[in-house]
């Protein structure tokens, strides 16, 4: 029994990606990398279990490394997959992601022992699993090259009726920092390349972590407070679209009541399904956008490992 996306209880947690790159003589068309495993003789996608203390998206981008020797630049959620694993009473949930190659080369290791960059359509017959062509047929379902706009939600920062003073200074409290801390490497495995936030110290200090990581200034933009975009919605869609087109992973920070309204907005012109999120302080929306059009919409919940079952 396999079931794609269905409210399964698992046990045991991987990732894994579609991991693609432009096909070297037809730029227009892609190639996909399949594995070989030796253990089990099987193709398939690269993949493993999560380490303690670590998500998903984290997993997903130093599996892929450690597989194929590619570092990769994770898109768009190609969903989940849950599965019992043969001989034990556990079921497997696995997370996919497109993730392009952006560098590195493949060396046989203990765990896989070839690799093959395969045209999707020929790609479906070599594949050893059903499920595994299920995720192919998701990443075809939609262009692979895309850009990807990270929209996130400040990380904690106490209570507002409890802070002193001006609420414009106030700062990320305990949980918020580790919040921040977390977010570095979940959007740095998006390719984040550029930081904005919105004029607030708890918007600005959710990011400085990735800012400083990545050696980039924090572009400061007013027109996604609150108070300013409550005055003026058009002004702050209209400057999160010219930063959505300054860079392929530009990163924004912004306040709780901006968000889901942006994000709905951003969704209808482009005629592309929201996601139910409870947009919760230190989430991140994911928009792949290919060309200036938005063409899915992801979201993740936290940046921080889920407690221990």
């Amino acid at each position: 029994m396999t079931s794609f996306d269905r409210p399964v209880k698992a046990n045991i947690f991987a990732a894994g990606a579609v991991l693609w790159r432009p096909n070297p003589t037809d730029p227009t068309r892609v190639e996909v990398a399949l594995v070989h495993r030796p253990r089990y003789d099987d193709w398939s996608f690269p993949k493993g279990k999560l380490d303690a203390g670590e998500t998903a998206i984290v997993a997903a981008v130093r599996e892929i490394e450690e597989e194929t020797g590619f570092r990769a630049q994770l898109g768009r959620h190609l969903g989940k997959i849950t599965y019992p694993v043969p001989g034990h009473r556990k079921l497997k949930r696995v997370d996919y992601w497109a993730a392009r190659a952006v560098g590195g080369t493949f060396v046989p290791n203990h765990e896989v022992d070839e690799l093959r960059w395969e045209d999707p359509d020929t790609a479906f017959d070599q594949l050893s699993y059903p499920m595994d062509r299920t995720v192919l047929r998701r990443f075809r379902a939609l262009p692979a090259d895309t850009t990807t706009v990270l929209i996130v939600r400040h990380a904690k920062a106490g209570s507002r009726r409890e802070h002193r003073g001006d609420d414009r200074l106030r700062p990320l409290d305990s949980v918020g920092k580790a919040q921040s801390e977390a977010l570095v490497a979940q959007l740095r495995a998006f390719g984040a390349d550029s930081v904005t936030a919105a004029d607030r110290v708890r918007c600005i200090q959710t990011v400085e972590p990735l800012a400083e990581h990545l050696g980039v200034e924090i572009a400061i933009e007013p027109s996604l407070t609150e108070e300013d975009y409550a005055a003026d919605p058009q002004l702050g869609r209209k400057r999160t679209l010219e930063i959505a087109l300054r860079s392929r992973s530009p990163v924004i920070c912004s306040q709780g009541k901006v968000i889901p309204d942006l994000v709905r907005w951003w969704a209808e012109r482009d005629a592309v399904v929201v996601p139910a999120a409870r947009n919760r302080k230190g989430s991140t929306w994911v928009l792949s956008l290919h060309g200036d059009r938005i063409i899915a919409i992801d979201h993740i919940e936290s940046a921080l490992p889920a407690p221990p079952r």
